[in-house]
């Protein structure tokens, strides 16, 4: 549905109680887009905030599914805009909630930017939301940041896999199951965004092994499918010359 008809915002249900928000924007030569996501649960969980003027939009968007005051957690991958941009004014909307990260997040940004401590999940830590049950998984570089980590959702399925495989554009449909690797990768083409890490390779092939059924991205559709097979083949294309 769309939420705010001006801006283009849409708000739409990816797996059971996820929420894809998203917002394209004018970027020069063409268009591009945001996402965030919502747990509706227990203790409900933003991944992404968005940039901070994109707030209004994206609690406008929240408000449709329930009261922004309800979250408990603001969680994203790294330290960056699109990440928790607003995170502070998430945190001043809801009173109980923390924002939730990397212990290397928190260590060289968070804790300093953000107004109240962050909680931090280790390497393979789980976080139970009620229903949903997330897990971190520590991303170092991947795709970039130091402090990068990816969440894993099980109740679902759902990969909360950040700035991997963006794609350019309005945003496209909510969820597909058409292949996003060539669009994310021609986007890549023009603006590489990967860190090229060492340890990438074997990054990638430890979240294959969790085998998601739905990659949420950060940038462009969420893909539902074979989520193992789509990183195996984003690995493949990164050992590859440019």
């Amino acid at each position: 549905m769309i939420t705010n008809q001006a801006a283009g915002t849409t708000l739409e249900e990816i797996a059971a109680g996820i929420y894809r928000i998203s917002t394209p924007v004018d970027i020069p030569g063409g268009k591009f887009n945001f996402n965030q996501y919502l747990i509706d649960d227990d203790a409900p969980l933003v991944f992404h905030t968005g940039p901070r003027r994109m707030f209004p939009l994206v609690r406008e968007a929240i408000e449709r599914v329930m009261p922004v005051a309800r979250l408990r957690y603001v969680s994203f991958s790294h330290f960056e805009a699109d990440e928790c941009g607003a995170l502070n004014e998430f945190l001043a909307a809801a009173p109980q909630a923390e924002p939730l990260c990397s212990k290397i997040a928190a260590l060289v940004s968070v804790n300093d930017v953000a107004d109240r401590p962050a909680r931090t999940l280790a390497d393979g830590e789980a976080l139970s939301l009620g229903i949903h049950r997330l897990r971190w998984f520590d991303t170092p570089h991947l795709p970039h940041a130091w402090e990068c980590g990816l969440m894993m959702e099980d109740h679902t399925g759902t990969f909360f896999c950040g700035d991997l495989f963006t794609q350019g554009g309005d945003g496209g449909p909510a969820v597909t199951e058409a292949d996003i690797l060539g669009p994310s990768e021609a986007f890549r083409s023009h603006m590489d965004y990967f860190a090229h890490a060492p340890t990438t390779g074997g990054l990638l092939s430890r979240l294959a092994d969790e085998r998601p059924s739905v990659l949420a991205c950060m940038h462009g559709s969420a893909f539902r499918g074979d989520g193992r097979a789509l990183l195996l083949a984003l690995q493949d294309s990164l050992g590859k010359p440019h």
